[in-house]
């Protein structure tokens, strides 16, 4: 892999640790060579660092492995997923679930990151449709833009809302950022 590779959501490894863009930007300066600014996040660590990765150099790939899941049950300090076709269970450390424990919902498929055998991560689909569970009544006629207010969803998490959504409604959130899409229907 090359430079021209980097892109958000790109595993690769580092020092000997494996990584995962999470934000980038190619920098063309007027004089000397041209170099992309990433910023990564250690798939073991979580901590993040600030790299700036020269044009020429050559970028290993992450030895990991995605596999599709559905989401089944929290117990203690450990989260519980299936592969749909094999039965198979996986268990995933707190830790590793990091703030996508907000999102989690019975039987949602994620993508779970595999190093070395051991779970690293949890990748969400890009929304998700829940209810909410408890938020302050709206104002009739209240229709000021860009006003909100904060509600619970059904998943514990807390995320703002326009002011003429009730309590009982159902709505998409965007798990990256978790910020409200639109209304939505009730899943069947």
């Amino acid at each position: 892999m090359d430079t021209s590779d980097i892109r958000k959501g790109l595993k690769l490894m580092m020092d000997g640790q494996p990584y995962i863009v999470v934000d980038f930007q190619f920098v063309k300066p007027g004089k000397g060579q041209a170099f992309t600014r990433t910023k990564m996040k250690n798939m073991l660590t979580g901590s993040t660092i600030e790299k700036n990765i020269r044009s020429s150099e050559k970028l290993e790939p992450a030895d990991v492995e995605d596999r599709s899941v559905q989401f089944i049950y929290p117990d203690g300090d450990m989260y519980y997923f299936m592969n749909s076709n094999s039965g198979e269970q996986i268990a995933v450390h707190k830790d590793a679930v990091g703030d996508a424990k907000d999102f989690l919902i019975d039987g949602i498929e994620v993508q779970v990151t595999i190093y070395k055998g051991n779970p690293v991560s949890i990748s969400l689909p890009p929304h998700i449709v829940v209810q909410v569970v408890e938020t302050e009544p709206g104002a009739k006629g209240d229709t000021a833009t860009n006003v909100s207010k904060p509600a619970k969803i059904s998943t514990g998490a807390t995320v703002p809302v326009p002011l003429f959504i009730a309590e009982g409604e159902w709505i998409k959130v965007d798990t990256r950022n978790a910020s409200y899409l639109e209304r939505a229907k009730a899943p069947s």
